[in-house]
């Protein structure tokens, strides 16, 4: 197996833990550089993750021989100028999710690596989870049937963030493409289009109920699949409590489990109720690398490939349409 040489741009909070350790666990993958404008905080992220090389400029990153692949892992907002860079490079290039600002710029990045050697990913690491796995196979394998709707309902109260005068790019939508829906729901959405087949038609109503920053803080939306079955959706950010559940409605049976919080997965079928604890990994994009690392080895192929990570960005431009005019 080829080692592939991993530099990543942009080592913020994203690469603490969730993925750059993960970057030198997996077999055959190799965390060689990083590149923050910052020096201080380069230095020393380096320095906590064994990093060997550091550069406070993306292009010679991206420049780098020893570079075999890039894991752009900064706001939206730069996705497709590092992209586009990293492709004119004839590098991989990973891109953390959303993949752009929004589906003309998805487009465009794909097409950029359109007849190159280079292959292009985006971090939607939960097709790529073991818990996730599971459910993919339940479905797969007949257990509920056909699916007739997927409904995922989420909320949860103002963080200290959104409470804060202090600037946040999470929640600006020149930065972000939007707020916290299109931040977290972008995870839920595609998950659904991993499961259930491309979503053929969304419609959405966006709100800013508390005007604590410029972006959508509560979301309803409908979609379709090209299957015919139907999902909807709600998220709040200023709700009371807590709350992450979706529920698949079959023909002949129903899957309930969470986006993000450990939840068990409940399969309920007329044979009774099936209940299955999968932990996610310490560094949960760990399989998500180690499928990256196979597909470039031509041992596997990753399924969040190409410009498959464009499709939710299509989705939530959408769902956002009036709240954007």
């Amino acid at each position: 197996m080829q080692v592939i040489n991993w530099g990543i741009i942009g080592c913020g909070n994203v690469t603490e833990v969730k993925s750059g350790p993960a970057f030198n666990k997996v077999p055959g993958s190799r965390l060689l550089a990083v590149m923050r404008r910052d020096r201080e905080k380069l230095k020393d992220y380096a320095a906590r993750h064994d990093v060997p090389k550091t550069y406070q400029s993306a292009d010679e990153l991206i420049n780098d021989p020893e570079i075999d692949a890039i894991y752009v892992a900064t706001p939206p907002g730069s996705h497709r100028e590092y992209a586009l860079k990293v492709a004119g490079a004839n590098k991989h290039c990973c891109l953390e999710k959303p993949m752009a600002l929004n589906f003309t710029e998805c487009q465009e990045i794909a097409e950029a690596f359109e007849g190159k050697d280079a292959q292009l990913f985006v971090a939607y690491y939960r097709r790529s989870l073991p818990r996730f796995n599971q459910v993919k196979a339940w479905i797969d394998s007949g257990r509920v049937g056909a699916i007739r709707h997927i409904n995922w309902s989420y909320s949860r109260a103002p963080s200290a963030a959104d409470l804060s005068p202090e600037y946040d790019w999470r929640t600006d939508p020149a930065v972000a493409g939007g707020g916290h829906f299109v931040d977290l729901a972008c995870h839920g959405l595609d998950l659904f289009i991993h499961l259930a087949g491309d979503i053929s038609e969304a419609r959405g109503i966006a709100v800013n109920q508390q005007n604590l920053y410029d972006a959508e803080d509560a979301v309803s939306a409908c979609w379709v699949f090209g299957s015919g079955s139907t999902g909807a959706g709600f998220w709040n950010f200023g709700a009371n409590t807590y709350a992450d559940e979706v529920v698949i409605y079959g023909s002949e049976g129903n899957i309930r489990f969470s986006v993000f919080a450990d939840q068990p997965l409940v399969l309920e079928t007329d044979e009774g109720l099936e209940t299955v604890e999968i932990a996610h990994p310490e560094n949960i994009q760990y399989f998500h690398i180690e499928n990256m690392v196979k597909h470039l080895n031509g041992r596997g192929h990753h399924p969040a490939a190409g410009s498959e990570g464009a499709k939710v960005s299509q989705v939530m431009d959408q769902i956002l349409a009036g709240f954007r005019k």
